[in-house]
């Protein structure tokens, strides 16, 4: 084998090996220091024992487990609103005037991964060639053309004439 057959084959397995095709999140929150999540270290609701075993619900496969967390419910539940509204399909009839005011001027149904897909793509133009050794979260990089500086338009906001909340000292 030509050493030019061996450098191609090891160019090609380099290649494979840096998860070309895989989705990349925006931020990387991955934790790399080999410590316990504390945050994902949830315990189980204590069992409960039916009044009597008619009573149990049909088991479904893929359903929620009576004894399993549901943090966002139950702090829905505490702060005094409706925990079934959060597993809700389709948008809720008290939010129809709202729904029907934003879209006035027309709307697309598939906004969400048209726009997902767009900035896949911006996203693979900006990366071809700035991988790294070690990962870390590259989100203000990549964006920072799109960012609007906020202190340029709060003195031209001002300059205008227009009423602004108070900001902090600039740096």
């Amino acid at each position: 084998m030509r050493a030019s057959h061996l450098w191609a084959m090891l160019m090609i397995g380099a290649l494979a090996g840096c998860g070309i095709g895989e989705p990349r999140p925006l931020h990387d929150l991955r934790s790399f220091d080999r410590q316990p999540e504390e945050f994902s270290i949830v315990p189980n609701k204590p069992l409960q024992s039916p009044e009597s075993l008619a009573a149990l619900p049909e088991p479904t496969p893929g359903g929620a487990n009576r004894a399993d967390q549901t943090p966002l419910s139950d702090a829905v539940a505490a702060l005094g609103g409706n925990p079934a509204r959060l597993n809700a399909d389709g948008v809720p009839a008290s939010d129809g005037a709202l729904i029907n005011r934003a879209s006035r001027f027309g709307r697309e149904a598939d906004v969400r991964s048209t726009l997902a897909a767009e900035d896949e793509a911006f996203r693979d133009r900006g990366s071809r060639f700035t991988w790294k050794l070690f990962p870390e979260d590259q989100y203000k990089r990549v964006y920072r053309r799109q960012a609007m500086d906020p202190w340029r338009w709060l003195r031209s906001s001002r300059s205008a004439g227009a009423r602004t909340p108070s900001a902090p000292p600039e740096n």
